[in-house]
């Protein structure tokens, strides 16, 4: 059998984190097992659509690097367009198909036109629930007869048409994550199969569409596990083989609550737009309720593809830890390539004032030096607004009150002397010269450790931590290292 899985979202503005898992685990799960991965627009919900929700769901795949070959796809002209021998892969554009199988229920029996009002069946549920029962459809239009239901829609009256389920019918099927399920008929609704809009309701249309594109693995989250016996029943009222069912469990917050866009940071583009790199935030969305054979928590790609296994999907939720995250990424960025890195930190430098746009082609050189410098303490891109202000203009602000203290130490006038000279005799401050600058002023003067590194530090940053301090000075350039200490010399000391 060959494998085929798919990612079908609705189009409703934004890919949630979970989203993203989905898509990654059906992808990975093809990948591992030489099938096709496909992607599928689920819009028969049509109050739910956002103009411009499927461009931006297909360039968050695109960016994360969850890659598909079949079904919906954005062409080199950022267009919409479509891929595969099964298409159409969106719903809305499949009507006449949905229509030729409700026929095919409805002339079985198997489904039937309800014309009950939501008046009725809001009224209908009220009383079910006030007697302590399962609010459901209480199947008042089942036995209609074929003359009574000719005249209500030749009258005109609006219908949707309901799932026939049979009475005291026990539904099985196995879930490669929690085992064998199984649900009685009598505990299920008579669900809506088509509603009044003509449009398909997602649990009618989810079945037509993965039989006929031969779907043979569903990967969907654990919100559809109780929704999956009436698909199940939907299978067999068609006489097909039921495809083989995967509910992943969901992605927790901290108070392990289902993670919510009202929490905070839950879509793909929020990630994008901080300045996580695709990789980081993909290797760790895997790691989000599977866990690998080993202890190794850094993938790549090709990595994942070859160690995912469908078995090793945890039952329980996965908790969001953004600190987790925040240590994968800063991995990927510490490997990341220079001026990869300055092309995403320009738009952040520009966004907090440090360049403008014309200086970011300008001081291009500039800016990947400093990158390289300050790379490994950003846990992701945005944070380069949090450590670049030392690498800017002439002046030196002191971060704290400890670095005005550090500077009325006793020795910090022969220091500053010292780094004055040899900076100002200097034909180019690089790293080489830094390095054997400091060996001549321990030599010359006896100033050594703390006293020599943390107050040049101060001196020339403000602040008495930060980035490897000769490749700073490299990155500022004699002119700027020189105007920095006469300023400390003539405005602070």
């Amino acid at each position: 059998m060959s494998v085929r899985v798919r990612f079908a979202p609705s189009p409703t503005g934004f890919v949630h984190i979970g989203s993203l898992r989905t898509a990654l685990y059906n992808y990975l799960f093809a990948k591992r097992m030489g099938g096709e991965y496909i992607l599928r627009v689920e819009d028969t919900d049509q109050t739910r659509l956002v103009d411009g929700a499927i461009e931006n769901m297909l360039e968050a795949m695109n960016w994360a690097g969850v890659n598909h070959s079949e079904g919906v796809i954005l062409g080199e002209d950022g267009k919409v367009t479509q891929s595969g021998e099964y298409g159409p892969y969106v719903q809305s554009q499949r009507l006449d198909i949905y229509q030729k199988y409700i026929k095919q229920l409805l002339d079985n029996g198997q489904a039937y036109y309800c014309f009950c009002t939501k008046e009725r069946l809001d009224k209908v549920r009220e009383e079910q629930k006030e007697a302590g029962e399962t609010p459901k459809y209480d199947g008042h239009c089942r036995e209609l007869s074929k003359e009574e239901v000719k005249a209500k829609i030749d009258a005109g009256e609006p219908y949707v048409i309901r799932l026939k389920l049979p009475e005291n019918h026990v539904i099985k099927f196995t879930d490669l994550v929690r085992g064998e399920t199984e649900f009685n008929t009598n505990d299920l609704d008579d669900q809506v199969l088509i509603k009044t809009d003509g449009f398909p309701t997602y649990h009618f249309a989810v079945v037509v569409d993965d039989y006929l594109m031969k779907i043979t693995h569903i990967i969907r989250g654990e919100e559809w596990v109780s929704s999956t016996p009436k698909h199940v029943y939907l299978y067999e009222a068609f006489g097909w083989d039921a495809p083989v069912f995967v509910h992943l469990p969901n992605i927790l917050n901290k108070e392990k609550k289902k993670l919510s866009k009202r929490q905070g940071d839950v879509a793909v583009e929020d990630f994008k737009k901080k300045g996580y790199l695709p990789e980081g935030l993909v290797n760790y969305v895997a790691l989000v309720g599977w866990s690998p054979e080993d202890n190794q928590e850094i993938f790549n790609m090709k990595e994942l593809e070859e160690a995912f296994s469908i078995e090793r999907v945890s039952k329980s939720g996965g908790v969001f830890d953004t600190e987790k995250l925040n240590w994968v990424n800063q991995h990927y960025i510490k490997d990341a390539d220079d001026e990869y890195l300055t092309d995403l930190a320009i738009p952040f430098l520009i966004e907090g004032g440090f360049i403008t746009e014309e200086e970011a082609s300008t001081k291009y050189d500039f800016l990947t030096k400093m990158i390289s410098v300050i790379k490994e303490k950003l846990q992701y891109v945005k944070e380069i607004q949090d450590h670049a202000n030392i690498f800017f203009g002439d002046k030196v602000e002191l971060e704290t009150e400890e670095c005005r203290d550090f500077l009325k130490l006793e020795h910090i006038p022969t220091l500053i002397n010292a780094l004055e000279e040899k900076t100002n005799n200097a034909e180019v401050v690089d790293e080489a010269f830094v390095k054997a600058m400091f060996k001549e002023i321990q030599k010359e003067h006896g100033i050594k450790g703390k006293n020599l590194f943390m107050g040049s530090r101060i001196i020339l940053t403000g602040q008495m931590h930060g980035p490897d301090l000769p490749k700073t000075m490299e990155v500022l350039g004699k002119e700027n290292c020189l105007n920095r200490i006469i300023y400390v010399k003539n405005n602070i000391l």
